[in-house]
């Protein structure tokens, strides 16, 4: 059975407010690597498109953003694939699991939100240097394993790229600095955004037909959002700068999770 977007008046009404909306999102996300699912997830769910399009809407999107995000921070010397791998190896499973399986994510949300807005504070208040310092901490293989297996699983499940937490978990461990951080989340975001939309249209029943030239503003707007936010995120903003945009995504993020 075909799904059909069905845009309501108040929506084609307000189209123009709406695309300005996710150009902003786009932007502050990419900026630090992120593709934005969480904050197309929000708009979307409050502007009332329907939910059976939510999931396939902000993992497409999260491949157009991060793609971009990718490409100006790894053009800039920022990507270690080093420390990507090992996320990778056991994400990618999961993340077709997740997706494939679709189950309530409630409570899951509640215990990511409080994380994120810890994570936030912490950032922003308690980090003397204005950014998370490289610690002496050497890189655990196996701690990065299981790390990207529960990663990978819930941004399947509940239809993020799974940067939002890959994120503060790598400046929490010391392994990476704010830019490097942001190019290997970007990377992660894609990947598991791949993942994740094959398992959703495998595990369902009912395949949903997004129309293109319906959605093609919000497209637009995305794509514009994703070169301004990476470019300044990549070559203009100092380390710092980034650092505290992370954490302003991941207030907004945590907030998105607790509230909508």
């Amino acid at each position: 059975m075909f799904i059909s977007s069905n845009f309501t008046n108040n929506l084609l009404d307000n189209i123009v407010l709406i695309s300005v909306i996710l150009l902003l999102v786009a932007s502050l996300y990419s900026s630090v690597g992120h593709g934005g699912a969480s904050g197309y997830l929000a708009i979307f769910s409050l502007i009332g498109i329907q939910a059976t399009l939510l999931k396939p809407l902000a993992l497409s999107m999260n491949l157009v953003v991060a793609g971009i995000s990718f490409y100006l921070f790894f053009r800039r010397g920022f990507f270690k694939i080093q420390l990507l791998t090992p996320f990778i190896v056991t994400s990618i499973p999961f993340a077709f699991l997740g997706g494939y399986l679709g189950l309530d994510e409630w409570l899951y949300k509640i215990i990511l939100g409080c994380f994120l807005l810890l994570s936030a504070i912490k950032f922003l208040f308690f980090s003397k240097a204005g950014e998370a310092s490289l610690s002496d901490r050497k890189f655990n293989l196996s701690l990065a394993l299981f790390i990207g297996a529960i990663i990978g699983f819930f941004s399947g499940l509940i239809g993020i790229g799974g940067g939002i937490i890959l994120s503060p978990i790598i400046l929490w461990l010391g392994w990476a600095d704010a830019k490097q951080t942001a190019a290997i989340s970007a990377a992660f975001i894609w990947i598991n955004s791949l993942f994740g939309l094959a398992g959703f249209f495998i595990g369902e029943t009912k395949v949903s037909v997004i129309d293109l030239i319906e959605f093609s503003p919000f497209i637009i707007a995305i794509i514009l959002g994703g070169f301004i936010g990476s470019y300044f995120g990549s070559t203009k903003f100092s380390k710092r700068m980034v650092f505290n945009l992370l954490s302003i995504v991941l207030l907004v993020a945590g907030i998105k999770m607790l509230f909508f």
